[in-house]
């Protein structure tokens, strides 16, 4: 793979017709991906996207910005935002996503992509940015991280505040020390969504009382 395709490319998905018209003119351009992905130049993360693996440059691939680019509008949420922050004690390694498109999952050589749909008024708030191996990324605000995972999960219906402590202390084994700067507009905002409305406000009663 040619260096400077590489340094210019970084870790930033690309689709194949862009790859190769970088890197020269081949007649037979699915026989010469196909030979790139089998020698471990490239990684498909689906069909007609690609990943440079730019590992011995600096720039591995990202599991993050894939997750942005394989099925967007996306923002990396659920489980591994959780434990990015270091909100839960599990490292997760599965990339976990949320998006107004429906609900799919995607497999290839670097692991398993999920995404869960939420209607288009959740989706944009609490959407912030960070950095993973030298590139930005979408994810979700640690408030609004929690508040997809209690959407996601089937088993927290309309919770009082005691059960939903249990629940955040017990099932996700979060400390719920850690609650005392989240920013509680960004709850209430979800909460005005509908959706599991009453445990949203009995999630902010309990980081009230932290």
């Amino acid at each position: 793979m040619n260096a400077e395709v590489i340094k210019t490319l970084k870790n930033t998905p690309v689709s194949g017709k862009i790859l190769i018209n970088m890197i020269g003119d081949f007649a037979d351009t699915a026989k010469k991906l196909s030979s790139m992905e089998h020698s471990g130049d490239i990684i498909r993360l689906k069909r007609g996207l690609y990943v440079l693996d730019g590992s011995d440059f600096g720039f591995p691939p990202s599991l993050p910005i894939c997750s942005n680019h394989i099925y967007g509008p996306s923002y990396v949420s659920l489980q591994w935002a959780l434990s990015f922050y270091g909100l839960i004690p599990e490292r997760v390694y599965s990339m976990t996503a949320v998006t107004v498109k429906r609900s799919r999952e995607f497999n290839n050589k670097l692991g398993r992509f999920t995404y869960m749909q939420v209607p288009k008024e959740y989706f944009h708030i609490g959407i912030s940015t960070a950095i993973n191996d030298g590139a930005n990324f979408l994810i979700a605000t640690r408030e609004k991280a929690l508040c997809d995972m209690i959407l996601a999960d089937p088993y927290v219906p309309n919770l009082s505040v005691i059960a939903l402590r249990r629940y955040l202390e017990e099932d996700l084994r979060l400390d719920t020390d850690e609650l005392a700067d989240f920013d509680i507009e960004i709850i209430r905002q979800c909460a005005e969504c509908g959706r599991k409305k009453s445990t949203f406000n009995n999630l902010i009663k309990i980081i009230e009382q932290l």
